[in-house]
């Protein structure tokens, strides 16, 4: 997504380079939305497929956000043709003849999620779609979807910042064998000390958490974990990214980056091994809800299942 112009400009030849790299080093998934740039974040990984082996990585697909030319948000269509339309315009822009794990981006208010996974379930019958998925829902949505097709995997934030999920829509994905994509790992920067770039099409402009009085208490959470950072002699971004994939192997980070310069700090964290001392500390650091502000703008927060 940050490839695409929501953190401010990127270069293109950079972030192929760096989806690239990625692959190279071992990662075999790959995240995107056709409303990343208006399609132009799935051009961006069409052209790295393009040098990759495309059966040896994983594609994952968000489908749905309508966006308008200025690239401003224009709600959410999850309708069965819409989703027909989305995918044969992805497929396209991929150079691809399936996606791995296809998924709504959020709940559409207007349409049953049964007919929603009814209509991709048949998309998996003619092969254009391998599995599917969920993204941003509660767990009354996440039963009634899995009803209909097994789902794999529900991608949805979660961080050291972001914990909701433990509400009760881990337990959910947990009961049901699904797995969790994790996002936001980092809190869009926060986490790893950077903040809005300035450029209004910052996402973080907008944000609660990167808010006056906020941002300083947030940062200042983020700065308690530094002692444990320097403990195991990592960064504490790098600190941040392991937690989330200790919290057990049916959780996948998601890290977004536009430049191979990250990509070594990130595979690193990877390797990270957190013993039951270092999670105490880290919870007693950052306890569950000591974040200030959403982490949407009120708008946005209230378009989301999972925090109904």
């Amino acid at each position: 997504m940050g490839m695409s112009g929501t953190y401010g400009p990127s270069d293109d030849d950079e972030s192929v380079a760096t989806i690239q790299a990625a692959v190279d080093a071992g990662v075999t998934l790959l995240d995107t939305g056709d409303f990343y740039g208006s399609g132009h974040n799935e051009l961006l990984v069409g052209r790295a497929l393009k040098q990759l082996d495309r059966d040896a990585v994983q594609l994952s697909v968000k489908f749905g956000g309508m966006r308008d030319p200025d690239g401003g948000w224009a709600g959410f269509d999850a309708r069965p043709r819409a989703m027909r339309n989305f995918l044969a315009y992805s497929l396209v822009r991929l150079g691809t003849d399936y996606i791995d794990v296809y998924r709504p981006a959020r709940l559409d208010p207007n349409v049953p999620i049964e007919e929603t996974i009814g209509a991709i379930a048949e998309e998996v019958d003619k092969g254009y779609v391998r599995h599917i998925g969920l993204s941003e829902v509660g767990s009354d949505t996440i039963r009634r979807a899995a009803a209909v097709h097994p789902i794999v995997d529900l991608q949805i934030e979660y961080s050291l910042l972001s914990r909701g999920i433990e509400d009760g829509i881990l337990q959910t994905c947990r009961e049901l064998g699904i797995a969790i994509t994790a996002y936001g790992v980092l809190s869009r920067g926060l986490i790893a000390g950077t903040g809005p770039t300035g450029d209004p099409k910052d996402f973080r402009a907008h944000s609660p958490r990167f808010q006056g009085e906020n941002l300083s208490h947030n940062l200042g959470l983020v700065d308690r974990l530094q002692p444990i950072a320097e403990r195991h002699g990592v960064t504490v971004a790098q600190l941040a990214i392991a937690w989330v994939a200790a919290q057990g192997e049916d959780i996948v980070p998601v890290i977004g980056m536009r430049r191979r310069s990250r990509l070594p700090a990130a595979l690193q964290a990877m390797a990270i091994t957190l013993k039951p001392s270092d999670l105490a500390d880290i919870e007693a650091a950052i306890p569950v809800g000591a974040a200030a502000g959403d982490r949407y703008a009120t708008a946005q927060l209230a378009q989301l299942d999972s925090e109904r």
